[in-house]
């Protein structure tokens, strides 16, 4: 019997170190780049820490109790939607290069350009926010775009190393129309795995300031979440952004719980014209990693965001709402503050030199 159980286990830690060891899980850093995060103000205890103690649960949660919610609880029968999301086909690569605009590709996916520089943020533009095809499919009519709609980029932006905001059919498929990739410590490891050359990559941590084309800048700045595409959590840096150029300013938020970072980065750095914030795939068990439509709400006010357009909402059910919860939430709740809440279907460019940017409720159809 000792040796069966041992035979087992053994099978078991080459099974998932040969699961493990195929492309699409990354590589771990070494070298110069492990150098580089150890010596960050962020790490600590061989791993990346949040500003604030951040549990993975919140106080009166354990983790059998949401697994058995997960995959037992009855499920809201709108977790998915019955029809087809909404969405128009932007032809990218023949937007004219003088005009400013934001276009949602779906879930944390969006294409900027403005003063004539392009970004593509977090592109998850498989049928897959998961490292294997049977977990985690998108919507029908949330997938329209693919890595062959992409235009020449000159800055891929990545906020963490997650599989649904870094995905690697994707970032391989679009490597040749890619000239500069800015993302957080660590995980330019798995872009170099991913046939990326080093010096594309502007790897950085929080309280960074780097300079990019046509006066641009860009700033590292916190966020509370986590990272990690195997079982260790927190090996490589997660952020958010603030994007400033000579005519506005943006936030991009990337995955976030709610903290005090929101108001220091508003203070800092603001007021915002744009802000992109996580808006979906909640749960009050987790609220310390992803935010609740309150906390969007809060955050919102915090950045001192003229225009606020949620994200992470209407492509994957990754939590037990319903889909179009989170924007009939936040939208709600806008309101009552009056806040100016953008919400454009997949692929409707906004115009970002307007200030009367309006959009339909095209979730309750």
């Amino acid at each position: 019997m000792m040796y069966t159980i041992i035979a087992i286990v053994v099978l078991v830690i080459l099974l998932y170190f040969v699961i493990t060891g195929q492309e699409v899980f990354g590589s771990e850093a070494k070298g110069e780049r492990l150098k580089r995060m150890q010596q960050s103000k962020n790490y600590k205890d061989n791993q990346f820490q949040n500003l604030s103690y951040t549990p993975s649960l919140t106080e009166g949660y354990s983790m059998p109790r949401v697994m058995f919610n997960f995959f037992f609880k009855k499920k809201d029968p709108l977790l998915k939607p019955l029809k087809n999301i909404p969405s128009i086909h932007t032809d990218l690569k023949n937007i004219p290069k003088d005009q400013d605009v934001f276009v949602w590709l779906g879930h944390s996916s969006y294409y900027i350009q403005t003063n004539g520089v392009s970004f593509l943020i977090d592109p998850v533009l498989s049928l897959y926010g998961s490292p294997f095809k049977f977990f985690n499919k998108a919507f029908s009519g949330a997938d329209i775009f693919k890595p062959e709609d992409i235009p020449n980029l000159d800055y891929l932006v990545i906020t963490h190393d997650h599989y649904d905001h870094l995905d690697y059919p994707t970032v391989k498929a679009i490597k040749n129309k890619v000239s500069k990739v800015i993302l957080p410590l660590g995980v330019g490891a798995h872009l170099e795995r991913w046939g990326y050359k080093s010096e594309q990559l502007i790897e950085e941590e929080w309280g960074t300031e780097v300079n990019l084309k046509n006066d641009l800048k860009i700033i590292y700045t916190p966020a509370r979440h986590f990272s990690g595409r195997k079982v260790k959590r927190n090996v490589t840096l997660w952020t958010s952004y603030v994007l400033e150029t000579p005519t506005r300013k943006l936030f991009l938020g990337g995955d976030s719980g709610y903290d005090a970072h929101f108001k220091m980065i508003g203070e800092k750095y603001g007021p915002f014209d744009y802000a992109i914030i996580e808006n979906g795939q909640y749960n009050e068990a987790w609220k310390y990693i992803h935010a609740l439509p309150e906390d969007v709400v809060q955050a919102s006010i915090d950045v001192n965001a003229k225009n606020i357009i949620p994200v992470h909402s209407s492509k994957f059910a990754l939590a037990l709402h319903a889909w179009n919860e989170p924007l009939e939430k936040v939208t709600r709740l806008g309101k009552e503050k009056n806040l100016h809440i953008l919400t454009p279907i997949i692929g409707e460019p906004v115009d970002l030199n307007k200030s009367d940017n309006q959009f339909k409720i095209w979730w309750k159809d």
